[in-house]
């Protein structure tokens, strides 16, 4: 045997697609049909085929004593089966699923009476000595036998056949079944002598004949015999060529389970262990483990493999249409309920678009039309309108040449993607076109849907009443059919049309009889969606007058249809208007947290990456806002999430965020150690992309953490100094600069050190200057004012003072002003009353103060300036008259002073 199976090196492994077509005939239908021979297209191909019909000769069994000894009566039997060539009417004799019983032969009440007819056949065939008849009825009684589980019966038959087989080589299909059939009842019964002499001939008969047909299941035990010792000893080539019959054999049997790993293993042979030249292409095995996988409900290997697969364009080979059809059924099934029923995954575009490419080659128009609407409608839900509308219009063309019906739904599709891009205009245009069409017919349904299109082209294109009318035609068309759903959807319109303008009232009451009609229609999901729109539109009209608990008992109630469905969408839409209802409308923080959590699920459920790291990081910020140490650890989980995203998705600026947001909750929850820690690897990762600008905000905001906070105030001067203000220089960010000079001084002031604050506030007033911000100068100098105060410089503070009171307007402009213009000169007054020792400035800067005080009306702050004016020995008392004083200015005590 070895010998045998060494010999079997140079087999041809594998015929055309046609053989393997036959893979596919009954239990892999749905792998063969879209590429199986298509249906007789002429008229010659369906005669010739009724004429096959003819060609296969019936038997009727009769069994009458008086016929039995009658050699007429069998010799039409004997003359059919005596031919010495195959002909296609003895496949039905050899076929695996028995089925002469039912088209050869007829007559008979039980199998045991068709084995009595075949036993008197054989006798007269012995007698004629019409040996190919003899040899095939021997086959037939060993294949009944088989069939009964009569094992040594049906050897002794085939055995006989076998004994006078000796009339060449005619009859190919018939050698191989024989010597199979016969190997595989020596290998049951442990006959190894009689098998080993048998199989040579059967291995060259079952391995190099093209199209094996099968006879019975018992060649699975002799082919599995066969491949082990091709495994064994190392026969690729002879592997490869039984592991395709086994898979061939199982997929006749409708054994999807255990095909399999023999496809696989088919797949793994021709890949990789089949020399580059053999004579015949490898096979491509990935459709029928597509096919394979997509039984077994293993959507992610069916779906890589049907990816792989390329369609050859051989007959009887799977077409690209196939291949987009079982991706898009893969994909939905990988989904879930994830996406709504009619979702179509942009996976499926470049498949979808080779199939159209297919279907334009074999000019099928239907087949066209439909897979444009199918890429039109892709397109729309993935909000790419320009090609949605390009597609819808070939769609169009398509239908003109199919019919008026199918023209008119095309052109209704084609003028709603146009309002779905903004193009009212031209939608407006079919609308019309459509609509003149209908006059003179009774297509009242047909003439609601356009009103109702055309009136949203009008409302696009601000014609209001226009479209008012037109719903309401929309609305009169629908209440004569009875139809309550299409009289729901013109309210709903009408609603939304009053919602628009600001008609809340109107509005409300249009959508509120939508709502009604909808509860009263059976709940489907199509029905219940369209509800969930109406209540959202009817919780901004409630909204909109001020009517909250029923706004969000609509909101609600939306999401309660949705979550009913699995709509994941609709969530999502609604979700996102009850966090900012919830956020900005009606605060409720802990309601905002309970549906940004739900936001971040069906995020999740839609794989969308970004999406769920942004709301991760938003509901970080919520959990911050509660302010517990729980809550703390909450937001820290939701931001390291949204970290962890924002790096797979390489969004640098996020990421940067998100370091910088973890380094925050570090520092509230007193875990100082890793509070440097995340803002340096915030601000590398700015750097590493050489993003400047991100990494001087990065430090400033990492600064402002502890500028703000209660620990490591100090911390703050590097992020600033060390950190931004280089930065800020390099990018000529002046005004960055000077907000950084004052943190800096201010930061140094409350910290004591008097000195360094010094040196920040005079960059500060001097960037000042230079920005010309006459706010941010008052600002710096007041600062330098105080710096210079706590140094006791009380001259250069007087100095700085004024100069920020010259910085406002001759005329007081606001209470504000006032009360700082009545501060500063109060402060002035203490200032050269104690420390300058001079009263008499110190007097003039107190009335000023009075002057002010008096602008603004307070009375106390009018004793209290009176009091300090009472302690100054001849100081006036301020009269009547000093009101109005303020409104000037005493500049002169601003000249002269040091430059800064």
């Amino acid at each position: 045997p070895e010998a045998v199976l060494h010999g079997s090196r140079d087999i041809q492994l594998l015929q055309s697609w046609e053989e393997i077509n036959e893979l596919a005939t009954t239990s892999t239908s749905e792998l063969s049909s879209p590429g199986s021979e298509s249906a007789p297209s002429t008229l010659e191909d369906v005669l010739l085929e009724k004429l096959d019909d003819f060609d296969y000769p019936k038997f009727f069994i009769d069994l009458n004593a008086g016929h039995m000894d009658d050699a007429d009566v069998f010799d039409p039997i004997l003359t059919f089966l005596n031919q010495d060539s195959y002909v296609p009417s003895f496949q039905s004799l050899y076929d695996l699923s028995f089925s002469f019983l039912h088209s050869t032969f007829y007559g008979f009440s039980d199998e045991d009476e068709l084995v009595l007819y075949l036993e008197t056949s054989r006798n007269w065939a012995k007698r004629t000595h019409s040996v190919w008849a003899h040899v095939r009825l021997c086959f037939l009684l060993g294949k009944l036998c088989i069939k009964k589980v009569k094992f040594s019966q049906a050897r002794v038959y085939f055995e006989e056949a076998m004994s006078i087989l000796d009339r060449g080589f005619g009859d190919l299909p018939l050698l191989a079944a024989l010597h199979v059939n016969l190997a595989s009842i020596y290998l049951k019964q442990n006959m190894k002598n009689k098998f080993f002499s048998l199989l040579g001939k059967m291995v060259a008969l079952l391995v190099c004949l093209p199209g094996h047909s099968f006879s019975s299941e018992n060649e699975m035990e002799v082919m599995m015999y066969i491949l082990r010792e091709a495994i064994a000893v190392g026969n690729a080539p002879l592997e490869a060529r039984i592991c395709f019959l086994i898979v061939k054999l199982f997929l006749q049997l409708g054994k999807t389970d255990e095909v399999l790993p023999f496809t696989e293993h088919l797949q793994c042979l021709t890949n990789t262990l089949l020399s580059p030249d053999t004579s015949s292409g490898p096979l491509d095995a990935t459709a029928i483990l597509s096919y394979l996988y997509d039984k077994k409900y293993l959507p992610n290997i069916a779906l890589a493999s049907a990816r792989l697969f390329v369609p050859s364009g051989t007959k009887g080979t799977p077409t690209p249409i196939w291949r987009a059809g079982l991706i898009l059924q893969n994909t939905s099934k990988l989904l879930g309920r994830r996406l709504e029923r009619s979702s179509i995954p942009a996976l499926a575009c470049f498949y979808l678009k080779k199939a159209l490419h297919f279907s334009c080659e074999s000019r099928a128009v239907p087949t066209q039309r439909t897979l444009c609407a199918i890429l039109s409608r892709m397109y729309l839900q993935h909000g790419m309108l320009d090609g949605a509308v390009c597609y819808a219009a070939r769609a169009v063309a398509l239908s003109k040449l199919m019919g008026e019906e199918e023209a008119f739904e095309s052109s209704l599709s084609l003028g709603w993607m146009y309002l779905l891009h903004g193009q009212p205009g031209p939608a407006a245009d079919i609308l019309w076109q459509l609509l003149q069409s209908l006059h003179g017919t009774d297509s009242v349904t047909q003439g609601g849907a356009v009103h109702n299109l055309l009136a949203i082209a009008l409302k696009g294109e601000g014609q209001v009443q226009a479209a008012a009318g037109n719903f309401l035609q929309a609305l009169h068309k629908a209440k004569e059919t009875g139809n309550k759903r299409n009289q729901a959807i013109a309210l709903a319109n009408l609603g939304q049309l009053s919602l628009w303008r600001g008609a809340s009232q109107l509005a409300e009451l249009y959508l509120l009889q939508s709502s009604q009609l909808y509860a009263e229609l059976q709940g489907t999901e199509d029905l219940e969606m369209e509800l969930v729109r109406v209540l959202l539109w009817l919780a901004q009209a409630m909204v909109g007058r001020q009517r909250m608990e029923d706004g969000k008992l609509c909101y609600e109630l939306a999401l309660v249809f949705a979550l009913k469905w699995h709509n994941v969408r609709s969530q999502l839409h609604i979700t996102e208007s009850l966090c900012h209802f919830y956020s900005k409308v009606s605060p409720n923080l802990q309601a905002c947290i309970t549906y940004h959590e739900h936001w971040v699920s069906l995020a999740q459920q839609l794989h969308d990456r970004e999406l769920e790291g942004e709301v991760q990081q938003a509901l970080s910020q919520l959990y911050q806002a509660l302010g517990t140490s729980e809550a703390l650890k909450q937001s820290l989980d939701c931001t390291k999430q949204s970290l962890r995203i924002f790096i797979d998705l390489e969004e640098t600026v996020k990421a940067a965020e998100a370091w910088l947001q973890a380094g925050r909750l570090y520092y509230l929850m007193q875990e100082d150690e890793l509070v440097e820690m995340y803002f340096q690897a915030a601000i590398q990762s700015a750097l590493k992309w050489e993003n400047l600008s991100l990494a001087m905000d990065l430090y400033e905001k990492a600064g402002d953490t502890f500028f703000n906070g209660s620990r490591n105030r100090d911390r703050a001067v590097e992020f600033y100094r060390r950190g931004a203000v280089p930065l800020a220089r390099k990018l000529k960010a002046t005004k960055t600069e000077l907000r950084l000079f004052n943190k800096l001084a201010e930061l140094q002031i409350r910290l004591q050190g008097y000195e360094k604050a010094l040196e920040f506030a005079t960059l500060a007033a001097r960037l000042s200057l230079r920005v010309g911000d006459q706010l941010q100068e008052l600002v710096a100098f007041h600062r330098l004012a105080t710096v210079y105060y706590f140094l006791h410089i009380y001259e250069m503070a007087e100095d700085c003072y004024l100069k920020t009171l010259a910085m406002h307007p001759p005329l007081l402009q606001s209470s504000g002003e006032a009360l700082y213009y009545c501060k500063v000169y109060c402060h002035l007054g203490n200032l050269t009353l104690h420390k300058l020792k001079d009263e008499q400035d110190a007097a003039a800067y107190f009335l000023l103060a009075l002057a002010a005080a008096t602008e603004l009306g307070d009375q106390d702050l009018q004793a209290l300036i009176r009091a300090k004016l009472g302690a100054i020995s001849g100081a006036p008392q301020g009269s009547e008259g000093t009101s109005g004083c303020a409104m000037y200015r005493p500049r002169w005590l601003s000249e002269g002073g040091h430059v800064v």
